[in-house]
């Protein structure tokens, strides 16, 4: 099957998706997950993936990102900072100790424990962000912790994902990994305060929609040489959003941005995300499947929730904070990816884990907007 078809039939397949989400009144990206499923190899065998639309895929990410920087409030993610970070390692904790005692208890080896639970550390921001998005909560309070917190678990999933390579490859590997993440995070510190005067320089410049084309340019390298020093290309993506939001023209580029990512690239990652699911592990081993479907949900939803009433959050905002958090996606796909290709784990392992990967990611758009819903009860 041609690429171009496989597009045209994922931008159908997504436009109806979402119009019958609307009707059902749950979140679009869940329907165009679950579309993502109908069409994968495991049922109607309509979409095979390849190149082409990892490639899509990927952008359609970084676009997520980089718009999610754009709409968030710098000044509200600096005051929930602290409560950001404590969430996020409450968050990272949780799954990493439960799932190396439950894959223990499985008969799992040391390695192939440890390495469930750096898995499950991560939280899948762009699902969190969507949901976000669509329901108008991406610049509350909860909505700046939750994504805080999100990109701190990715920071966080990464080191340990570092450190866990490292140890099989030696201690000076390890230290050079961090050294370059370090440089990394002083270069996004230096570029929010270059940018600004970067943008007089675009003035100049005798191009049509030139802001957003920068804005783009620096985009994508950012998200490149985050990749490059062993960090997410998210992570790049995001503050280049986040540096391009205290410009004068963030609006210009984020409807220009929104129209290019909405159109293609967002609707082929969602449904392509969902295509590598094989029906036919779920049936080999149902129970641990459901089992570590529940942990995935419980050891992110719990130990949040209850650090954030701890730090004296309402009900409603811990809910909402909690729920955020449960999503996994795209960061535990690569690192599970990781593991398949260092052989830490095997093929079925890696079916089970992408399995599990997937349904939770289906489930928390759910509890995000019952959350929201019950937010919205109180109220009134």
């Amino acid at each position: 099957m041609s690429d171009i078809l496989q597009i045209t039939i994922i931008l159908i397949a997504s436009l109806i998706a979402t119009i019958c989400s609307k009707r059902l009144k749950i979140p679009a990206v869940v329907g165009q997950m679950l579309v993502g499923i109908i069409l994968s190899p495991s049922v109607l065998n309509w979409i095979h993936g390849g190149q082409t639309i990892e490639v899509l895929s990927e952008i359609g990410v970084i676009l997520l990102m980089f718009l999610a920087g754009i709409e968030s409030d710098l000044s509200l993610l600096k005051k929930n900072f602290k409560f950001s970070m404590l969430v996020a390692i409450a968050g990272v904790i949780g799954p990493l100790i439960v799932f190396w005692l439950v894959a223990q208890i499985l008969n799992y080896t040391l390695t192939t424990s440890f390495f469930y639970g750096i898995v499950f550390a991560a939280t899948s921001v762009s699902i969190t962000v969507e949901v976000l998005q669509e329901y108008g909560k991406l610049s509350t309070k909860a909505g700046s912790i939750i994504l805080g917190a999100a990109v701190v678990d990715d920071i966080l999933a990464i080191f340990l994902l570092s450190i866990f390579s490292s140890t099989q490859e030696g201690n000076a590997n390890l230290i050079v990994k961090f050294g370059l993440e370090i440089l990394f995070f002083l270069f996004l510190f230096l570029f929010h305060r270059i940018l600004p005067r970067l943008w007089k320089f675009v003035e100049m410049i005798p191009v049509y929609a030139k802001h957003t084309t920068v804005a783009l340019i620096l985009c994508l390298s950012l998200s490149l040489l985050a990749t490059a020093v062993g960090m997410s290309a998210v992570i790049g993506a995001f503050f280049v959003g986040l540096a391009v939001s205290q410009t004068e023209l963030s609006h210009k580029i984020e409807e220009y941005t929104s129209v290019i990512g909405y159109v293609v690239f967002i609707p082929v990652f969602f449904v392509s995300i969902a295509t590598s699911v094989r029906l036919d592990s779920v049936l080999k081993n149902p129970m641990i499947i459901l089992l570590f479907v529940i942990l995935g949900v419980l050891t992110k939803f719990l130990p949040v929730y209850l650090t954030s009433r701890a730090l004296k959050l309402n009900h409603q905002d811990s809910l909402l904070i909690g729920t955020g958090m449960i999503s996994r996606g795209e960061m535990a796909l690569i690192v599970a990816q990781i593991g398949l290709a260092a052989s830490i784990i095997s093929h079925d392992l890696y079916s089970e884990l992408v399995i599990v990967i997937i349904l939770v990611t289906l489930l928390a758009p759910f509890f995000m907007k019952l959350a929201i819903k019950s937010k919205a009860k109180d109220r009134h």
